[in-house]
């Protein structure tokens, strides 16, 4: 049988990581479309993210843990038909509650995807290529936000919000297909995950502090852009074809920021994340002055500064998780690695959630202030990562 090129099998996963990022964010984009056919509050439409994100914080250690015996390419396909399935119950719910179990299916096949396809990528290549693998199969997760995300909406827009999931069905085929054809069957299977390592790992001080660093320090972007759209289109006043446009700037932004985060973190990632998350917080504090004036033109130049720097931090965050583990669990990496998935999802839960109460008690123009005290509890936890680190020296 001929041998199927690492190239192909990476080209399957990116497929599946652009299905699988459309859908993450697919509802910031249509959640005005959601909260009117719905007749729900705008901090319910919240729910699409935040019990999404929740979703994928279980099933990345849960399913990776349960699913550890499991021929890697039946499970990377059982994983897609997961996730069509859910956004087939998402994209026909006659109800909000019917779409909310269709984004939790959706969310657990996104949790173990995430967990597995890492490893997929670092084991079709060469020792030496793994770094440059994992980041190709990324990449479909950024040209989700570039493409995916302002193309949903906009079919959206265009039709109604349940042909925007039909779309992301469609692309879960192609993934499922892709999967299918250029997956190959011999790859290593990591068998019966060990138990005692989750006793390694949350006794770990470094370890702990470092995934509470990732929960807030990547979730407190999510007080604001889960609320985006209706930030643009209610306070700055933008036309819907507009926000598409804004959305698509925003996905631009997001590419450059993720390559300049991964350079920035090569070294001293500490100082390089604090760098980060300062300049996110200052970010969302020009979204809020911005939207507090209602000025379209700073309105539009602070939704791009903060794509720039919304998830810059991601490729430290999970470098500096993965070194830890290298060096305390050695053993437990795969297991550190998808509760460090986990924990990006409970940072989106908190921040999405905090957003809404704001929304629901104040304004959509304040939830920037609420991303910005928990960007502050992750400055602070580095702060101690720091001094812990050099009092071991």
């Amino acid at each position: 049988m001929k041998k199927i090129s690492p190239s192909l099998t990476l080209l399957a996963l990116a497929i599946n990581a652009f299905a699988i990022g459309s859908t993450e964010f697919i509802s910031v984009g249509l959640m005005p479309m959601i909260v009117n056919t719905l007749n729900i509050s705008l901090s319910q439409a919240g729910l699409t993210v935040s019990l999404y994100a929740l979703g994928v914080t279980v099933g990345a250690p849960l399913l990776t843990i349960l699913t550890g015996t499991w021929n890697r390419k039946t499970l990377m396909v059982s994983i897609m038909g997961l996730f069509i399935l859910g956004n087939l119950l998402s994209a026909f719910a006659p109800t909000f509650l019917l779409l909310l179990v269709g984004r939790v299916l959706a969310s657990l096949a996104h949790g173990i995807f995430m967990s597995i396809s890492t490893v997929i990528a670092a084991d079709v290549v060469r020792p030496e290529k793994r770094a440059s693998a994992i980041a190709l199969m990324f990449t479909g997760l950024t040209v989700a936000t570039v493409i995916g995300v302002p193309l949903g909406t906009f079919i959206g827009q265009h039709s109604n919000w349940h042909m925007s999931f039909v779309f992301i069905v469609v692309i879960g085929l192609i993934g499922l297909i892709a999967t299918s054809i250029l997956v190959p069957k011999g790859l290593p299977i990591p068998g019966k995950i060990n138990l005692s390592g989750l006793a390694r790992i949350f006794t770990n001080k470094s370890i702990l502090m470092s995934l509470f660093i990732t929960a807030f320090g990547y979730g407190g972007t999510f007080a604001a852009y889960t609320y985006l759209t209706p930030i643009l289109e209610g306070t700055f006043r933008f036309s819907a074809s507009t926000v598409v446009i804004i959305l698509v700037a925003y996905g631009v932004m997001v590419a450059i920021g993720n390559s300049l985060g991964g350079h920035l973190a090569n070294k001293n990632i500490l100082p390089a994340l604090q760098k980060m998350f300062a300049a996110l917080a200052l970010s969302l504090l020009f979204l809020f002055i911005s939207a507090s004036l209602a000025s379209q033109a700073l309105g539009l130049i602070a939704t791009l500064l903060l794509g720039l720097f919304a998830f810059m931090n991601v490729p430290g965050l999970q470098l500096y998780v993965v070194q830890l583990a290298e060096k305390f669990t050695p053993k437990d990496i795969t297991l550190v690695s998808a509760f460090n998935i986990a924990a990006f999802n409970v940072g989106i839960t908190l921040g999405s959630f905090v957003g809404g109460q704001i929304s629901k008690g104040s304004s959509v123009v304040f939830t920037p202030l609420g991303g910005i005290i928990i960007i502050l509890l992750a400055m602070f936890l580095i702060r101690l990562a720091q001094k812990d680190q050099a009092s071991k020296l």
